[in-house]
């Protein structure tokens, strides 16, 4: 199941490199212009009739700040393109009547984006260049097992809202906030949802909505459910690769978190009398647990339970549910 998510992965990664290919490596104008300037971003300065700035490169040192003919040390960190060009056309005054300072940006090196939730390496990640949702997903040690199908993006609204349909203002109005779905991002259904990922956003992958399968199945573990809400106790079961020899299926069990508590409550489940078609599929919920005890005795089936939900019942996977 991994394998098939990384080559999927893999392949989104690849696309996004093909479609960045064809872009400018410039941020879009409006956006860039309210950036925080950091440490290690790369700025060309000019100031019209001025041979002291001829317009060359220059790199913002580790501490924040830069050196310039005239005007001295400035903490650029911290500034806008604009609030930097109006600090140097101050310092300049006593120099040039009316300076005309134009400071563009040449490479963002200090781009700290948080990705948190269920992917292999969560935390801050500085950011190199220009970069899509795929490739931080990818920088951040890709999806874990548990992840969800749906990315949460918040931005700060003055780099714009995020371009995704359905994304809305947070009730504070100074962030932007969209949800994209993982699996049509990561299987190339819809490009247009790759996108540009801006200093400052944070990317969270929640982990996933799950239901259980333990004691006598072959494959007793996690089941994620996906887009779904829901799977019934016979698709649950046939995930898990069905009953064990030892099992015991009139006496299985769904154990269901009852409303507003943590505790759980037992359902009584005839898996026999489902599976001969006598009874009904019944549904399972988020976080049920269905156990299939044994038929060597109550006291063995008892502590294969415990020791199930005791562990947390999530040392195998299934990404069968869709």
């Amino acid at each position: 199941m991994r394998a098939s998510r990384w080559m999927t992965l893999t392949a989104a990664l690849w696309l996004s490199a093909v479609s960045a290919a064809g872009q400018t490596a410039a941020a879009p104008g409006a956006e860039l212009r309210a950036y925080a300037l950091g440490p290690d971003d790369e700025i060309t300065i000019q100031v019209a009739e001025a041979e002291e700035f001829p317009g060359k490169p220059l790199r913002i040192g580790p501490n924040g700040y830069i050196s310039l003919p005239l005007v001295g040390r400035i903490q650029a960190a911290g500034m806008t393109l604009e609030q930097l060009e109006g600090e140097i056309a101050a310092r300049l005054k006593p120099y040039i009547r009316n300076p005309q300072v134009s400071v563009t940006m040449t490479e963002m090196r200090s781009q700290p984006v948080s990705v948190i939730g269920s992917v292999g390496q969560p935390g801050v990640h500085q950011l190199q260049g220009r970069k899509t949702l795929v490739e931080v997903l990818s920088a951040a040690g890709g999806l874990k097992d548990d992840a969800g199908y749906v990315v949460k993006i918040t931005r700060r609204m003055e780099w714009g809202p995020v371009p995704v349909e359905g994304a809305a203002t947070d009730a504070t109005g100074r962030f932007s906030v969209a949800e994209v779905k993982l699996r049509e991002l990561m299987q190339a259904e819809n490009p247009a949802l790759n996108i540009q990922i801006m200093p400052n956003d944070v990317i969270t992958v929640p982990r996933a909505e799950m239901v259980y399968v333990i004691g006598e199945v072959v494959k007793p573990g996690g089941i994620v459910l996906g887009d779904q809400t829901s799977v019934t106790v016979l698709q649950a079961l046939s995930m898990a690769a069905g009953l064990d020899k030892t099992a015991k299926p009139q006496d299985a069990k769904i154990l269901r978190v009852a409303p507003g508590s943590q505790n759980r409550v037992e359902v009584a489940v005839n898996l026999k009398q489902i599976l001969e078609g006598k009874r009904s599929d019944l549904p399972m919920e988020k976080e049920d647990i269905l156990f299939v005890p044994s038929s060597k005795g109550r006291a063995t089936a008892l502590r294969v339970l415990e020791a199930a939900v005791g562990s947390g019942t999530t040392a195998i996977i299934w990404r069968g549910a869709r």
